[in-house]
């Protein structure tokens, strides 16, 4: 548990420490719901643990409204994972984030449903792949996000993304290929 927690500081300074660990906590407002988080998986992991689970989910509900985001806890998380600004940051429980992945305020990772003309319904979750940096007001709706690409501020991402691509608009379009990640301290090989 403490590894993936080391990754997440590291990301936001550069180097990790155990005074570094504490400072995010006691500063940041963005890295607690991801602490929480990643405790709250670590508890689901042995039933031994499970008597953390009430006061863990308790102090990740408050953490997650001082800082005005839904981040759920069930939410697959990769290592190294930044969180700027976070106001109105929303993520569907079973999305899927990976490592190193920058995002900001206001960022939407959500569930699309289709449904067809017989009436069945199909729902996709979000996949973010590492090496992902998504800008403010971002929206993903059940799309994969492809390594190493950006998608720019308040664009509508509804379609899978390849690799290493850069993505603007509403809606969403590859403006360009073959762009490299822009992942400020990443933690180790993605």
């Amino acid at each position: 548990m403490i590894g993936p927690l080391m990754d997440d500081v590291h990301r936001l300074h550069g180097r990790r420490s155990a005074g570094l660990l504490l400072k995010s906590l006691l500063l940041k407002r963005t890295f607690r719901p991801i602490a929480t988080a990643r405790l709250l998986q670590w508890a689901a992991q042995k039933p031994g643990r499970g008597v953390l689970r009430p006061p863990l989910l308790a102090l990740h509900a408050f953490f997650r409204w001082v800082a005005k985001m839904d981040f759920p806890h069930q939410t697959t998380l990769g290592r190294g994972l930044r969180i700027d600004h976070g106001w109105g940051l929303v993520v569907n429980a079973s999305a899927r984030i990976g490592d190193n992945v920058t995002l900001y305020h206001g960022v939407t990772l959500g569930q699309s449903d289709h449904v067809d003309a017989d009436g069945r319904r199909s729902t996709r979750y979000p996949v973010i792949e590492d090496d992902v940096w998504i800008g403010p007001h971002a929206i993903v709706v059940g799309a994969r996000v492809g390594k190493g690409s950006r998608i720019a501020g308040g664009a509508f991402v509804n379609r899978d993304v390849p690799p290493g691509s850069l993505v603007v608009g509403n809606p969403s379009q590859v403006v360009r290929s073959g762009v490299a990640p822009d992942v400020e301290h990443p933690v180790g090989e993605a």
